[in-house]
């Protein structure tokens, strides 16, 4: 008998669709592996009432096909950071600790209207602040592959939840490697969509903050095709849209055959890196040259120091316009946690002709990165610089004796292609000699979501790094 957790969302749907199996049959298999698995790692969150999810599976079932939508009968947790109807929603803050919202943000609104059957959340840090899903409401969460290790962050809990087949399809989000980090981590797909792809509540300013946006995740590059084209549909009340496409159309057939892969490595050396991280890169960039890619190295093409000035600059901005109304509060304030505080503090001493400059690092980046696509399809960084820790630790103190001088200096890794919200496919690139496994960036140029899918595809089918299952679950 097939194992309903073991199929991506795609095959599931089809089964749906054929008659091999029913939502209540898909919801139950996937109840039953949360039940088993999930205390072991902590992914899943706010966990609905069982029985209301098969009671909504069995209604599914008794949808008409002609009335069915992309995503019809699939059990999906949404990252706790989005407002889910009916459904604690935290943000992983002690301060929204008993929150349920009356009604559902933009995310969660078109996962239902896809007919996606909303299971609960999945784990996340506070305010999806940092690359490491722990925070003082849900707990931490641990990595399939070793539960004693972090799952990255903030889509941890996501990727997690992925990677222990919890859940066949997952969305995440990305300002500093969100999508990308817990994706390497987990032996999982993430995708950054380029910036303005997916929108985002029409809530406060539209159009100053350009460095965080929603995305897919999945084992498969075909799921994550599949669920960008749901999340993707343009919101005519943003300035900032893009139009949708058909993803998921012509996305077998990509020939890596002269594709050429612009590879950065550390960055010149400005990025440290764990032992064994490089190597894993090198050994999938030999695999992309097997297939009949055409890999250069690169010397770093912008000053590192520059892009981290825009960008801590950029995000403590950002940080402190969302969540300075928390701050001004002296008693919220203190359920804050550090460097949270720490973020909004950066960000309100900010004066305006610093933003001013550190957009314009961001505008002569852009330029260069241009440059680049002339000569380059895709350029390609690893996905983090750092293993799967111990998730006791807060953060990464430091890397081969390099102390971090913040709490996000570890993931300066991602800082290039948010920056200027370039789309990034965070690839599964094999496993380390001990044993965890690691991702690789594809970085694509402005809005060409489509093509970089397709190379994603054409990789997944050469290697498969997700069928590699936990072997700890």
């Amino acid at each position: 008998m097939t194992d309903l957790t073991s199929l991506g969302a795609g095959e599931l749907l089809a089964m749906m669709r054929g008659g091999g199996a029913a939502a209540h049959e898909v919801m139950a298999a996937h109840l039953a592996r949360i039940n088993a698995v999930n205390p072991a790692i902590n992914a899943v969150v706010a966990l609905r009432e069982a029985d209301v999810l098969l009671a909504e599976a069995r209604a599914a079932d008794a949808v008409p096909m002609a009335a069915r939508g992309p995503l019809h009968g699939l059990p999906m947790a949404v990252k706790d950071l989005v407002g889910v109807k009916g459904v604690r929603s935290t943000w992983g803050s002690p301060l929204l600790a008993d929150n349920v919202p009356a009604q559902d943000d933009v995310l969660a609104a078109r996962l239902r209207a896809a007919g996606a059957i909303l299971i609960g959340k999945t784990n996340t840090p506070e305010f999806g602040l940092g690359s490491h899903s722990y925070n003082p409401v849900h707990g931490v969460t641990g990595n399939p592959y070793a539960p004693g290790l972090s799952a990255g962050g903030s889509s941890g809990g996501a990727a997690a939840a992925l990677a222990a087949r919890l859940v066949p399809l997952a969305d995440g989000s990305d300002m500093m490697g969100s999508l990308r980090n817990p994706a390497g981590f987990n032996n999982v797909y993430g995708y950054r969509p380029t910036w303005g792809r997916v929108p985002v509540d029409p809530v406060g300013d539209t159009f100053l903050h350009q460095l965080a946006t929603d995305g897919p995740m999945a084992r498969n590059v075909a799921d994550l095709a599949l669920l960008l084209g749901v999340l993707a549909a343009p919101d005519p009340r943003l300035p900032h849209g893009r139009p949708n496409e058909d993803f998921s159309a012509g996305l077998e057939g990509f020939d890596l055959r002269g594709l050429r892969i612009g590879w950065l490595g550390d960055w010149g050396g400005a990025y440290p890196m764990e032992p064994g991280i490089l190597e894993v890169s090198d050994a999938a960039l030999r695999q992309f040259d097997a297939f009949g890619a055409v890999v250069e190295p690169l010397p770093a093409p912008f000053a590192a120091p520059a892009l981290w000035q825009a960008w801590t600059t950029l995000r403590s901005w950002a940080v402190a316009a969302k969540l300075g109304v928390l701050h001004a509060d002296p008693v919220k304030r203190t359920g804050l946690k550090p460097e949270a505080v720490w973020e909004i503090e950066r960000g309100l001493a900010l004066s305006a002709m610093e933003v001013h400059r550190a957009s314009v690092i961001r505008s002569e980046w852009n330029t260069v990165a241009a440059g680049l696509f002339e000569r380059f399809d895709i350029l390609v960084l690893p996905s983090a610089q750092v293993w799967p820790f111990d998730k006791t630790l807060h953060w990464p103190q430091a890397i081969n004796g390099q102390a971090m001088d913040s709490y996000h200096r570890w993931m300066e890794v991602v800082v290039p292609a948010g920056l200027i919200g370039l789309p990034v496919l965070a690839a599964p690139a094999g496993f380390g000699a001990n044993g965890l496994p690691a991702g690789l960036q594809l970085i694509g140029p402005r809005g060409a979501d489509h093509r970089l899918l397709r190379i994603g595809q054409a990789w997944h089918a050469a290697t498969d790094w997700p069928g590699q299952r936990p072997p700890k679950l």
